[in-house]
């Protein structure tokens, strides 16, 4: 059956064609988001608390979004339509990174409602929701950012938040399976996992966010989905610009390398693995997703 077509309305204006972008942890999705937040027309958010909390709620229980497809569509809906709103004061409950990108100091707004042409999300880990994106907006733009996995790992473990999800208590890896939010898809995955170092749990994170990405890619047209390198977007940010300006349809802004590496960390550098990850670490990696690195092109 073809999906049910909703009207959302936000700002006196119906949602039409919003632009998602999504990736592993630490792949650059929030560094595409920033471009886009800063391109004219667009009104993108970044972790906005109506959002995340669904995000988070969707992708650590899978469970629940089993067999109610439309449910959870309608709740993901609802959450933009209140993230999207555009008050006088909208910025104030926004995310530190969201007001940063939206060069917003002071109690007021990013975005001028009259000049809003189209809407989308960068916030983080939205890609374990991204069945439920297609499903509540079926004309939507997903931007898939890809990224070494070894640089991911190196700057996950330089993460204390990134890290945090693995702690006893938090890890729901015991009454959540399949877990793609950890990346446990069979029960040699569950079995390892104790026994996996940080390094080792974060890889397995990247394997499982790259096989979703696949499957997205093999489910969903070219009109709907593309994908983009992370080391192609440092490299070339004019070029990378250009082709989702042509995906998407409207301008998009070059994205701001000064700006990706404004903390000064290594591990925006594409190829800092290789100062920050140890050899053990690397022959975790190797033995947890070394086909995947070499099926997506970052080994030989």
């Amino acid at each position: 059956m073809p999906p049910r077509s909703h009207i959302l309305v936000v700002n006196g204006r119906k949602v039409r064609q919003p632009v998602f972008v999504i990736g592993a942890p630490h792949s650059g999705a929030d560094l595409f988001g920033r471009a886009l937040k800063q391109s004219a027309g667009f009104h993108i958010t970044i972790g906005q608390e109506a959002v995340q909390s669904v995000v988070y709620a969707f992708a650590r229980s899978p469970s629940i979004q089993r067999g109610r497809s439309d449910a959870a569509a309608t709740v993901l809906r609802d959450a933009f339509a209140q993230a999207w709103q555009v008050t006088a004061h909208c910025c104030l409950t926004c995310s530190p990174f969201c007001r940063d990108a939206g060069q917003v100091t002071g109690p007021s707004c990013c975005v001028s409602e009259r000049d809003i042409v189209r809407y989308g999300d960068a916030s983080p880990d939205l890609m374990y929701c991204a069945d439920t994106l297609v499903d509540a907006f079926p004309d939507a733009r997903l931007v898939q950012i890809i990224r070494d996995g070894r640089d991911v790992v190196a700057a996950m473990l330089g993460d204390p938040q990134a890290l945090a999800w693995f702690k006893p208590g938090i890890a729901n890896v015991e009454t959540e399976f399949p877990n793609p939010f950890f990346g446990i898809e069979t029960e040699q995955d569950l079995a390892i996992w104790p026994d996996l170092s940080a390094a080792g749990k974060c890889a397995l994170r990247w394997r499982g966010a790259v096989r979703a990405m696949a499957r997205l890619r093999a489910a969903l047209s070219a009109e709907q989905l593309t994908t983009i390198r992370y080391e192609n977007m440092l490299r070339h940010p004019a070029a990378a610009a250009s082709a989702v300006s042509g995906f998407v349809g409207d301008k998009v802004a070059q994205i701001a390398v000064k700006a990706a590496r404004r903390d000064g960390q290594p591990s925006a550098e594409p190829g800092a693995w290789r100062r920050q990850l140890t050899s053990s670490q690397l022959s975790e990696i190797e033995s947890v997703a070394g086909p995947d690195l070499r099926r997506v092109g970052y080994l030989d």
